[in-house]
């Protein structure tokens, strides 16, 4: 999984506001399996279902999005971002963070900034501000 959107912001130092946390998820079948237990877990279920569904293996599979929540908070799960940009997509434009005991790989400031640009949402167009002002002040520091 890839931490993307405004998790990844705030963890590349982004002074930003989120309520979630979005994933970009591999659809490998040995992730599958791993996102099912860790899910699981979480009592991971569909937000604003009644009926408390939870998911399964053939929602991972494919390419939507699966907005839960979670005993821990809301958690979007997403196939893609962007129009049909995919975990592999953007590997390579991401980074290992520990997090005090456990290492996440989340998406860059440069790379979020690129997607966030493409949104027509105001929130998303203000976060774009944000990660540019952050990146301005991170060349600022290091010239």
């Amino acid at each position: 999984m890839i931490i993307v959107g405004g998790m990844a912001a705030v963890i590349g130092g982004a002074p930003v506001v989120t309520r979630d946390v979005d994933i970009l998820r591999s659809r490998a079948p040995e992730n599958v399996d791993r996102l099912l237990a860790a899910l699981a877990e979480l009592d991971a279920v569909f937000r604003g279902d009644r009926r408390r569904l939870r998911p399964n293996a053939s929602h991972l599979q494919g390419p939507g999005h699966l907005l839960l929540e979670t005993r821990m908070g809301v958690l979007d799960v997403l196939g893609t971002i962007e129009e049909s940009t995919a975990y592999d997509d953007v590997l390579a434009d991401t980074t290992m963070v520990d997090l005090g005991g456990f290492t996440v790989r989340v998406l860059s400031l440069e790379r979020l900034l690129d997607v966030k640009r493409k949104l027509a949402r105001p929130k998303d167009q203000l976060m774009a501000l944000q990660i540019e002002a952050t990146l301005e002040e991170r060349k600022k520091a290091t010239s």
